[in-house]
């Protein structure tokens, strides 16, 4: 990896794109520290500190810790990927959006105007809940105060804008930078945390060991966790069954065309980290609701959906939630699959190529064969992801640790990583490619 970047570096171009993502994320994480006007950052502590307790962690990781400082880029990348999921949903429901995403790149083009525009109502619609909603538990100070109304107005405006510029710097280092850069954007977020949590270990588990050998097997235990945990997810993320498939040979003339084998790739984990996300954010939605509604008292039915109350010894019956969780991560998955990935479109595909799998009749049965085949490899994948969900519960349950740098959170780093050193390699195939055609 660093081998790679090394090289790249080497190569104007992408030297170039390297550099302009580099400066893009530090405008990133600058807006991140910086406070909406009118803010108390003691009663900002107080109010959102509870939150985070209270199960939004995970959300708070999403957005770099943006959203418990309330910084002008407190929604952050957040509210377009929300929006995107939703387009993808309703392409389901809506045929036109459907043939949109079939016409090639101007239909690609009109549904991420669409998507855009979905963002910009979104970021309104959330600023104005929170501007209101934190408004009334004090974060912008007195509300009999003159300045109060126009404090509120004009953050609801200044978190609308902060959400669509960080939408529009996303789209600009995919087109300009390296990589896409919303996987980019969300992947500086995550890790900016990582600081905070490791010296939180440090201080719980390390420092306040209660000898140097119990720090020494802390220490141990806390780098293995995070080893096995990668190794893990890598696994999980390049794992795919491959399908054979043979073409049949055609003769146009005295030429004989095709006969050669090929796969078509199936992921083992083919929703990737979606079905987490749409079920973490069910579960956040009623605890962030009764929030609002309480004043920042979580009423105790509120924990069931909290994951930080999961697998605690002293209340294990709120663990109750995580069989729910589990469920909806299972859903999720195959919900989620079945809509990026249809076995009928494929199967004739393969036939109109003149393809067909071995041992497999074209057509309807090929269609079966893979529906059987994915059946089998979405639950192997939905297994994965609740495994790797498990471990930082586990761990906060039971020793009442964060781990926001595990988890959902680990499989974005990693999976953003890999996609990223994939994307470096070949851009450098692809120039030194050019440059030996130069040659010749």
């Amino acid at each position: 990896m660093f081998k790679t970047i090394g090289q790249a570096f080497k190569i104007k171009d992408i030297r170039d794109r390297l550099i302009y993502t580099i400066i893009m994320l530090i405008i990133v994480r600058i807006g991140c520290q910086l406070p909406l006007p009118g803010t108390d950052a003691g009663v900002i502590k107080d109010v959102l500190g509870s939150l985070a307790a209270g199960g939004f962690g995970f959300f708070d990781a999403l957005t770099g810790s943006s959203f418990s400082s309330m910084s002008i880029f407190a929604l952050n990348i957040t509210v377009y990927i929300t929006a995107s999921i939703i387009i993808q949903l309703l392409t389901i429901a809506f045929p036109k959006l459907e043939e949109l995403q079939k016409e090639g790149e101007d239909g690609r083009q009109k549904i991420a105007n669409i998507t855009r525009y979905l963002t910009v109502g979104l970021a309104l619609l959330e600023s104005t809940a929170m501007a209101i909603g934190f408004g009334r538990q004090g974060v912008f100070g007195s509300r009999t105060a003159p300045t109060y109304t126009w404090t509120v107005i004009s953050n609801i405006l200044i978190l609308t804008a902060g959400a669509v510029l960080i939408m529009w710097m996303g789209e600009q280092i995919t087109e300009r930078g390296i990589g896409n850069g919303i996987s980019i954007i969300l992947l500086i977020n995550i890790v900016s945390t990582m600081p905070n949590d490791f010296a939180s270990l440090y201080q719980q588990f390390v420092k306040g060991a209660s000898s140097v050998g119990m720090a020494v097997v802390a220490v141990i235990v806390i780098i293995a966790l995070v080893i096995a945990v990668v190794a893990f997810i890598v696994y999980l993320q390049d794992g795919e069954r491959r399908i054979a498939v043979q073409y049949s040979q055609k003769m146009q003339g005295r030429r004989r065309y095709g006969g050669q084998s090929s796969h078509i790739p199936l992921k083992v984990n083919t929703a990737g980290v979606i079905p987490i996300i749409f079920a973490a954010s069910l579960f956040q939605f009623p605890v962030l609701i009764a929030n609002f509604a309480t004043g920042g008292q979580s009423p105790e039915w509120t924990h069931y959906f909290s994951s930080s109350y999961w697998f605690r010894p002293q209340a294990m019956r709120y663990t109750l939630g995580f069989i729910l969780y589990v469920a909806l991560i299972i859903f999720f998955a195959y919900f989620y699959t079945q809509i990026t990935f249809n076995p009928m479109e494929v199967a004739n595909n393969i036939k109109k190529q003149g393809g067909f799998v071995p041992g497999i009749r074209p057509g309807k049965p090929t269609e079966e064969y893979f529906a059987k085949i994915l059946k089998y490899l979405i639950f192997i994948g939905a297994v994965g992801l609740i495994i790797v969900a498990l471990v930082p519960m586990l761990v906060s349950g039971i020793f009442n640790a964060s781990l926001s740098f595990a988890g959902t959170s680990l499989i974005i780093v990693v999976g953003v990583i890999l996609e990223t050193a994939k994307k470096i390699e070949s851009m450098m195939i692809v120039r030194n490619y050019s440059g030996f055609l130069a040659k010749e």
